[in-house]
């Protein structure tokens, strides 16, 4: 096979692992939008606060330490013990549950019956107070969040692929990320565990009912509460899963909550109400400007991964707003 070839498919491979990891935050969004028919702007910044709070239990930060110092003039950071990942990672969910289920209490249940843009100006509030909330907590600097998983190119897969390649050629093996096949991994599990918890059981029925209407959803019996609680902490729970996989390749820092703005044009490809279509939206996002970066890149200046998402993402608004595997809307007057 060719240098040139063997490029292009290295492009597409990681294309492919950049889109699963943008999925895994878009997967939290589907969840919040199919049972309260909202998009979760504090998506992202859950996922950064689930991070943080994973990074200060495992190197045994004492929680508002900076604050403490400054009140009282002391000068403690830390407990001077550290909690082993699995344990940190329990922990980290249970504080995720306990939000939603004090989110719920505090906010979501006054808002029962509102409209729609009421809930989401709740999320976006969320957002600023988790954000202001986890730099009070856990400070401002970037931290490194290692429970272990494999990172780094896979010498093995290089060591194969070099010899792909007639010999003499000027080519040194195909680089993939430990770490993003991990990912890919774990995004497949989830999706299918998802997909049959929302298409198989008793309260996934239930969570897709209370999507459709409040109102009807409660005259048959379903707790609105209830269903509220377990799909935040569901989200939360993703949102972990999400900040551990980015938190793990480029830090732990407040930049992480922006990778919600990417999962936008993930979720108006896949759409806003399928769990599958957030992994494909993230594939073709994925794909889709690696191979514009690496082919169109250098006739416009490079930098074509900023834009390219969004700019497919309009074309799909314009011409199937409902994305591949929405649910196309049809009024009758």
């Amino acid at each position: 096979m060719s240098p040139e070839f063997l490029y292009f498919v290295e492009t597409v491979l990681n294309g492919l692992m950049a889109g699963v990891m943008y999925s895994l935050v878009a997967l939290g969004f589907v969840l919040i939008f199919k049972a309260s028919g909202i998009f979760n702007f504090a998506q992202g910044v859950m996922a950064l606060f689930a991070a943080l709070t994973l990074v200060g239990l495992q190197t045994g930060q004492i929680p508002f330490s900076h604050l403490i110092n400054a009140i009282f003039g002391t000068d403690v950071h830390s407990f001077g013990w550290t909690l082993p990942s699995f344990f940190a990672i329990l922990i980290t969910l249970a504080i995720m549950v306990l939000f939603a289920y004090l989110f719920e209490a505090i906010v979501l249940k006054h808002l029962v019956n509102q409209e729609p843009i009421i809930l989401f100006m709740a999320t976006i509030g969320l957002a600023y107070f988790l954000e202001g909330f986890g730099d009070l907590m856990w400070g401002s600097d970037v931290k490194i969040l290692d429970i272990g998983i494999p990172s780094g190119g896979s010498l093995w897969w290089e060591d194969i692929t070099r010899t792909w390649v007639p010999e003499g050629s000027d080519y040194f093996g195909m680089y993939i990320d430990k770490l993003d096949v991990v990912a890919a991994i774990v995004a497949v599990v989830l999706v299918i565990a998802l997909s049959i918890f929302s298409q198989y059981t008793k309260m996934g029925r239930a969570l897709r009912a209370v999507a459709d209407d409040h109102q009807a959803a409660q005259s048959v019996g379903i707790s609105l509460r209830t269903i509220w609680v377990l799909v935040w902490s569901i989200a939360g729970f993703v949102a972990l899963v999400a900040g551990i996989m980015w938190g793990a390749k480029s830090g732990v820092q407040f930049s992480l909550s922006l990778i919600a703005l990417k999962a936008l044009p993930v979720l108006i490809l896949g759409g806003f109400t399928s769990i599958p279509g957030a992994i494909v939206g993230g594939l073709i996002i994925g794909v889709g400007e690696k191979l514009a970066e690496l082919y169109v890149g250098p006739f416009v200046g490079g930098a074509i991964e900023n834009w390219f998402a969004y700019v497919v993402a309009l074309i799909f608004l314009l011409f199937r707003p409902q994305g591949l595997f929405g649910e196309k809307i049809i009024e009758r007057v």
